[in-house]
């Protein structure tokens, strides 16, 4: 590095990106307060119509994070997702909007503004079982119940009841081993 004195500590080590984070497997915890968990209840089961839920949201200027589908019934299944609370009445209008113009057909729209989403993050999860395991056990035994789970190499993300928030990132901070925040 040009800004470093030149020593045998100084620069950048290149190494195998399993060598980076051998030691903690989750690095940390994320939350998110400000979540709503939305369900399109009863859609119809066929190629095109997440492109339609989806496209009509991003459109309408809407955030989407999580994303879950629901197992198909007779032909119908329920998309829900979550985004922050601030655009929920956004999401609303235009999915109602398209429903009006019968471009999407579905049962009900649920809103729930009462959820916060915690996520443990960690480059070393690819490699290691039991994580998400252990996360779930970890909200088990402290009465939280899971609404939404979304898992990817490095994350895996939850959405809970917000009352719950605080409890729950302490007690997946203290099960991992993780420093205090701050």
């Amino acid at each position: 590095s040009s800004f470093e004195e030149q020593s045998d500590e100084a620069g950048t080590l290149v190494c195998a990106e399993e060598e980076i984070m051998e030691s903690n497997v989750v690095a940390g915890v994320a939350y998110s307060r400000d979540e709503a968990k939305l369900t399109v209840q009863s859609v119809a089961d066929r190629p095109g119509i997440a492109a339609t839920i989806f496209t009509t949201l991003s459109d309408a200027g809407v955030n989407v994070d999580m994303i879950v589908q629901d197992i198909s019934d007779e032909g119908r299944t329920d998309m829900t997702f979550s985004c922050p609370t601030d655009q929920v009445a956004r999401a609303e209008q235009a999915l109602l909007a398209i429903k009006e113009k019968g471009e999407l057909n579905y049962a009900e729209l649920l809103a729930d503004k009462d959820v916060a989403k915690v996520s443990v993050v960690g480059i070393g999860m690819r490699s290691q079982s039991g994580v998400a395991a252990k996360m779930f056990k970890v909200l088990s035994d402290e009465g939280v119940n899971i609404k939404v789970i979304t898992t990817s190499e490095i994350k895996i993300s939850v959405l809970i009841d917000r009352k719950y928030m605080e409890l729950a990132v302490q007690a997946l901070h203290d099960a991992f081993e993780l420093e205090k925040a701050g």
